[in-house]
């Protein structure tokens, strides 16, 4: 899995960092999302989709392996 973001897009609803802390988090200058694993684990594969649907700006991609 890889994740990318796009901080021009992203309206800093926080909902990505309220979901998966360990993937992402808020910028503390403008509050838009900062990626802090570019590769999360498998294990958090799951939380990581989730927060890419409740992204209200659609800022966050999910790639899977075989995409």
């Amino acid at each position: 899995m890889k994740v990318q973001t796009d901080t021009q897009r992203c309206v800093g609803a926080g909902m990505c960092a309220l979901t998966v802390p360990e993937v992402f988090d808020q910028s503390e200058e403008d509050g838009t999302v900062v990626l802090l694993d570019a590769e999360p684990p498998p294990e958090r594969q799951a939380a990581v989709q989730r927060a890419e649907r409740l992204c209200p700006s659609g800022a966050i991609s999910v790639l899977l392996s075989g995409d």
